[in-house]
């Protein structure tokens, strides 16, 4: 896989993680969550991305 691709990857996970943090957020209202989101979508964007 090329650097493009996985660049595309990467950016593409960057839009539920800001859209979905603030609805975490907003729903917990504590950071610990938003946290724990954060890095599950980390690691799956990570395995997509490292194939």
């Amino acid at each position: 896989m090329n650097i493009s691709r996985r660049l595309g990857i990467l950016v593409f996970f960057a839009v539920p993680a800001i859209i979905g943090g603030g609805i975490i957020y907003d729903y917990f209202h504590s950071y610990v969550p938003v946290f724990v989101y954060e890095i599950l979508l980390i690691l799956v964007a990570g395995g997509i991305a490292s194939k």
